[in-house]
């Protein structure tokens, strides 16, 4: 499990961005995958999960996790459901103590997210689906209804694939850009988000900041005080699930790092 220092300062919560390290998972999700969207053995992903908790100092049964795809979707926790009944949301916020918020993810960024003031926590699974589409917003926007306030807000995002590891095609700029990407836009750090793109190997191609945009999205959703890990999900194999790495291998499936946030009981 790795912290990241401006949560760690936080009084009252606990958090951590887990590695794939410590579990019971064989094969291609050896060995802590906390995800029952993939293909592993629910039993092995269940005992996975208690043993994350556990590291947090938690029982088993009081992680609550959703069925993510991608949206701007949130959902307040007031109880863990069950496996079977997650709301298809990207986002979830709490005020309830000793209920541990979950975000799984394999590339995509983890976004953790607290004001221990108001006793308000968030998670958000950002992708660049997510992120565009208004995860980040709706996180922080559902978190000052419970009575948070985005000048408090502390964030941290946890390991997730890496500027350098992130190759895009050349219609992917257009994406997030809404136009085609130039040369002279993408060293104009005044044009939008033109500067998180940088010249890959192959012509036409380039490397996406995944992560700068994340946090991008949190200022301006007005929570300021952020930080990120530097981990590359995709680069560290022994550490970390990868869905591209999965892909480019042409591997069936892919385990699912957890990232948790918990207000202390």
């Amino acid at each position: 499990m790795i912290t990241l220092g401006n949560l760690n300062d936080v009084p009252g919560i606990r958090h951590g961005f887990f590695t794939r390290e410590g579990g019971v998972s064989k094969g291609i999700f050896a060995s802590l995958n906390c995800g029952f969207g993939s293909g592993d053995d629910a039993a092995d992903v269940a005992r996975n999960r208690a043993i994350a908790l556990e590291t947090l100092d938690l029982g088993p049964g009081t992680l609550a996790t959703g069925y993510q795809t991608h949206s701007p979707d949130v959902a307040v926790v007031e109880r863990v459901w069950p496996a079977d009944e997650r709301p298809k949301v990207d986002g979830l916020v709490s005020r309830r103590r000793g209920i541990a918020l979950g975000v799984l993810t394999a590339d995509c960024v983890p976004v953790l997210l607290a004001d221990s003031e108001a006793g308000v926590i968030g998670v958000a699974h950002a992708g660049w689906r997510g992120a565009k589409a208004g995860i980040i917003r709706s996180v922080v926007d559902k978190m000052c209804a419970l009575g948070a306030a985005r000048e408090r807000i502390v964030a941290g995002l946890g390991p997730a694939i890496a500027h350098r590891s992130y190759e895009v095609g050349p219609d992917f700029p257009e994406q997030i850009l809404g136009a085609p990407i130039s040369e002279e836009q993408r060293s104009d750090e005044r044009r939008g988000d033109h500067d998180l793109f940088s010249a890959a190997g192959r012509p036409g191609h380039f490397m996406f900041d995944l992560g700068g945009y994340v946090l991008r999205r949190l200022a301006q959703a007005g929570v300021v005080r952020s930080d990120r890990l530097p981990n590359d999900s995709y680069e560290e194999e022994t550490r970390f699930f990868s869905y591209r790495r999965a892909v480019l291998r042409g591997e069936a499936d892919y385990g699912r790092n957890l990232s948790a946030i918990v207000l202390e009981p």
